[in-house]
């Protein structure tokens, strides 16, 4: 049967169509997942459990960092004061179960972007879709690098700081495997998606709801914002907080950029629409 026109569609048309995108970017990510716990261990060793260990990239590179400033740190350590162990029957079952979801959502984001382009797509203008077609890829983009910026920073700068502290020496750090993979997948999930704003600041500017001068006029609060944020997701250190925050502010600087250029765009489209009489 033929695709009705997005004009012709009613309410409950759109709630249908809607539907089968959601379907389809499910089943992506469920296909993706299984065979992501196919190869599950290889994941768990190589990529969820290699933070713990001091060989880490993040490690070595801030070792060296602190060593060159003659800084004492925890990153030039032998190992981290921590085991990982598991307290439920299903607990090992149920952490490799998310983990092959998380992953699957992460790998199938792209197809997840794409079925949501094309339930929004068709109530664009073609000039409008013209200038979008870089949407996917750039949305894309922008999440895989927040879920390498929250694994590869967040992540390692948590575990450390989570890891060396202690309130008494008879204390030891016994970490469930839940609460260290809820660590490693909040993270990167919640980075890859701040990593999201420019494209958020884009779809908000062209449906009015911001503009470049709202968001020059509440930088400073945006700022605050930041910060509180990047004392969400990061341990509570000046110094993690501070490299977390600033790819956050240069993203909403970038932010003001993109919605400067929508309105310029609609601005000059409303120009061509006016004639003189």
């Amino acid at each position: 049967m033929a695709k009705k026109n997005i004009n012709e569609m009613s309410f409950l048309d759109h709630l249908e169509d809607l539907r089968w995108h959601l379907i389809r970017a499910t089943l992506a990510i469920m296909l993706v997942a299984t065979v992501a716990f196919i190869f599950s261990r290889a994941i768990f060793r190589d990529i969820i459990f290699a933070p713990i260990y001091m060989n880490f990239p993040t490690y070595t590179f801030l070792c060296k960092c602190a060593t060159f400033i003659n800084v004492d740190t925890t990153f030039c350590g032998e190992e981290l004061p921590m085991i990982i162990q598991n307290r439920t029957m299903a607990g090992q079952f149920s952490a490799d179960i998310w983990t092959s979801i998380f992953a699957g959502f992460v790998i199938a984001f792209p197809y997840v972007i794409y079925q949501f382009w094309k339930f929004i797509s068709p109530g664009l203008h073609e000039n409008e879709r013209k200038h979008s077609r870089g949407f996917i890829i750039i949305s894309s983009l922008l999440f895989l690098l927040g879920v390498l910026f929250g694994y590869y920073i967040v992540t390692p700068l948590s575990i450390n700081f989570l890891a060396n502290y202690n309130i008494s020496d008879i204390v030891e750090n016994q970490i469930d495997i839940s609460s260290y993979i809820s660590l490693v997948r909040s993270s990167a999930l919640a980075s890859g998606l701040v990593f999201e704003l420019p494209i958020i600041i884009y779809f908000l500017t062209k449906v009015g709801l911001v503009t470049p001068q709202f968001l020059k006029k509440y930088r400073k609060y945006a700022l605050v914002l930041v910060l509180i944020l990047s004392a969400i997701i990061t341990p509570p250190d000046i110094a993690s907080q501070i490299i977390v925050a600033i790819p956050i502010l240069i993203l909403y600087q970038v932010s003001i950029y993109i919605s400067a250029i929508v309105v310029r765009n609609q601005k000059r489209k409303e120009k061509k629409h006016v004639r003189p009489s």
